[in-house]
């Protein structure tokens, strides 16, 4: 076994079989999405999650690998690497432990203790540590010189010495760690002249505040972070000083003479100097690390949630990007949704010409044939949405309210530019919402995930961290989708497992200058899209009306004979075999097993040929808010709502009930039992039923409590 797969294996708790598989598929440049999905015999059937941790231990393993190098490395290059110090640079279990043994090696900066060394003191320093002498004054005046110019100085220079051999003990700073990890106390302190400052009430409630470190959840420890950056508070880490000191001088002293009591001096001016403001900061990084962490899981709960939510599919829509004084911009789209006509109407103030706009909407609804209609959620939505409920179709037509966080992010992009190079901000904005309707996962791709806004804290966290968390996030989800190879963009096609934004670039241009593609051999003929990234991910681009019916499932290429050897045993064409769930019932899964093929995949096989290229979404749902609640001011104590799940942290969701204004359900209200995760009682864009509990005018905060379990499951 590696020493890879062994580090792994002790940080994942995964089967050894399934880590060294994984690890041999990753070295091979295979994608997580097709390990999951293709590869199961290999794996043991690892899901998505589990892979992901192989992949995040193996970065981990490969960054203290290459730490390790470079510090064997630079000790060697200082004349100091023993074979003692190069035994224990080997067995390092981690970064911190390497680092603590790097520590004394490190050229540091010129420090009190190297000028006591430049002035002869080092081994007066010795004597004291060695604590056998009682007449260390009589020594002395031994170290004086032309820097030292008494034995104050003199004492005072070897203490610094000392000092720092205590600092740079590796056993001693993991006591002190041991320490902070059980008893930090996290302290805040408001700055005196940022009290009343209009923009720091938002955290007056941490302008006095402590708590456990170990217990500050991570919402409340990324808002004190912030506060402190804006500089409104100061942030302290307190622990109880002289037990640490006593602690300390446990493991130092040994005896009780006159070098103790300078040994003592020494603990103090190491601990106050040195050990505690370096470990201090080091375990309010490590809870920062800990609260990234849940923020970015929490993000990208939420992310998957969105770009997983219901499509309404392909629909003739009518999209409205609503506004007061600026108008409603007015855009109608094509079942693929390309663009056919865009307008402006302005229904509301100061024109007031509602008039026009519904003569304007139902002519256009007509012309279009309109089958539904999609009004962003922003500035004048629910003025919009009241004004197009009054028109009377003549054909059936659906009024869908579409959250539209993001979508001026995409307008202005170069995505959207090289999309609508002849139309403004304003009609991309429109177009993005009402593609958004037909299907979220294809539109937002095109979107930064942070413009999104279904995460909290999403600026502070490690950014490095949280693009990779993300991009993972979409790229599961891509793939557990598939993806219409002839009309997906270019943003989307980036993501299917294997292709990157280079080969779907490609894939755009070929199809731009050959037509659609026929089957999946056909994909083979793109530029530069060789046998890996075929293999990786053909069995996630779908080809609708193929001559080949399993070129529109998930089935890969691969397995093509094996179904075919099915059809054939059953006596059927293969077009036949496909949907007939009675066949397939009959089909004796254990015929079919080989050395490379198991019960796993031939289970997802017959799964699949069920209900070939099935989208697993929800379909969408037309919602409506209660008319009647128009701002915060029409809320009341104890009333019930409708409302839709816009955002989920860990301590609870904010729920748009048809107001500028979001609710918050807090953990203690989602659930009469103790709730462990939010996510396991609601979801992003769930419409619930809620009662309000408190409603804060003056801070726009209101308290919603979950009444009845979703509309929408």
């Amino acid at each position: 076994m590696s020493s890879l797969a062994t580090y792994v294996l002790q940080h994942a708790q995964l089967p050894k079989k399934g880590i060294e598989n994984t690890l041999e598929l990753l070295d091979e440049e295979c994608t997580v999405p097709f390990i999951a999905r293709y590869r199961k015999e290999l794996t043991g059937n690892l899901d998505e999650v589990q892979i992901g941790t192989i992949v995040k231990f193996r970065a981990q393993y490969q960054a203290l690998e290459k730490r390790r190098e470079a510090v064997l490395k630079a000790t060697k290059e200082q004349g100091v690497l023993t074979p003692e110090l190069k035994k224990k640079l080997e067995f390092a279990a981690d970064i911190i432990e390497l680092e603590d043994l790097y520590l004394p090696f490190k050229k540091s900066k010129k420090t009190k203790a190297e000028t006591a060394r430049k002035n002869g003191l080092e081994p007066l320093a010795k004597i004291i540590m060695a604590q056998r002498s009682d007449a260390i004054q009589s020594l002395v005046s031994k170290y004086l010189g032309k820097n030292v110019a008494n034995e104050d100085q003199a004492l005072e220079g070897a203490r610094h010495i000392i000092a720092e051999w205590i600092n740079e003990r590796a056993s001693i700073r993991n006591l002190l760690r041991h320490q902070l990890e059980r008893f930090a106390i996290l302290t805040t302190k408001v700055i005196s002249s940022q009290k009343e400052v209009e923009k720091a009430q938002k955290y007056r409630d941490y302008f006095d505040w402590n708590e456990p470190l170990n217990r500050c959840p991570s919402h409340r420890l990324l808002a004190i972070l912030r506060a402190e950056s804006e500089k409104f508070i100061r942030v302290k880490i307190e622990i109880d000083d002289e037990k640490a000191l006593e602690r300390i001088e446990q493991r130092i002293l040994k005896t009780n003479n006159t070098c103790s009591e300078h040994i003592k001096l020494a603990i103090a001016d190491a601990y106050k100097r040195l050990l505690f403001p370096s470990l201090s900061n080091e375990s309010l990084k490590n809870a920062k690390e800990k609260a990234d962490d849940a923020a970015i899981q929490v993000f990208s709960k939420n992310l998957k949630q969105l770009l997983l939510g219901a499509p309404l599919g392909e629909r003739r829509i009518l999209a409205i990007d609503p506004g007061f004084r600026t108008g409603c911009k007015l855009v109608c789209l094509d079942a693929q949704g390309d663009l056919l006509h865009n307008e402006t109407i302005y229904p509301h103030a100061p024109q007031n010409d509602s008039k026009g706009a519904i003569k304007k909407i139902s002519s256009l609804s007509d012309a279009y044939k309109i089958e539904a209609i999609a009004i962003g959620n922003g500035t004048a939505s629910r003025e919009t949405e009241r004004l197009v409920k009054r028109i009377a179709f003549k054909n059936a037509v659906e009024v869908y309210v579409v959250n539209e966080a993001g979508a001026s992010i995409y307008s202005a992009s170069k995505i959207a530019r090289e999309e609508f190079p002849n139309y403004d901000v304003t009609v991309r904005g429109a177009v993005s919402i009402g593609r958004r309707l037909a299907d979220p996962l294809a539109e937002l791709v095109k979107i930064d995930p942070k413009s999104i806004g279904v995460g909290q804290y999403q600026h502070d966290v490690d950014q490095t961290k949280l693009k990779y968390s993300l991009d993972t996030t979409v790229e599961s989800c891509v793939n557990t989708v598939g993806v219409n190879i002839n009309t997906a963009s270019v943003s989307l096609l980036s993501y299917v497992s294997g292709i990157g934004s280079k080969l779907a670039e490609n894939i755009v241009t070929y199809r731009n200058e050959t037509g659609s593609f026929k089957s999946r051999n056909d994909i083979k003929n793109v530029a530069r899209l060789g046998g890996k990234a075929f293999e990786q991910g053909a069995a996630f681009l779908r080809i609708k009306g193929a001559e080949n019916p399993l070129d529109d499932s998930a089935v890969h290429p691969e397995s093509y004979s094996l179904v075919e050897r099915m059809a054939k045993d059953k006596r059927v064409p293969l077009a036949e075999l496909i949907g007939n769930k009675t066949l397939l019932k009959e089909i004796e899964l254990q015929h079919y097993t080989s050395n490379t093929v198991g019960l796993p995949t031939l289970k997802d096989i017959i799964s699949e040929l069920e209900k070939p290229g099935l989208d697993r979404r929800e379909k969408a749902k037309v919602f409506t808010f209660d008319k009647s609640i128009k701002s915060i001011t029409d809320l009341k104590e104890g009333q019930l709502l409708p409302g839709i799940v816009n955002n989920i942290t860990n301590f609870g969701c904010f729920v748009d009930v048809g107001i500028k204004e979001s609710g918050l359900i807090h953990v203690s209200n989602l659930s009469q039992g103790f709730v462990k995760d939010v996510n396991e009682h609601v979801h992003l864009h769930q419409q619930i039923i809620v009662k309000v509990l408190s409603v804060d005018i003056p801070r726009k905060r209101i308290q919603l409590a979950l009444h009845k379990k979703p509309i929408q499951d």
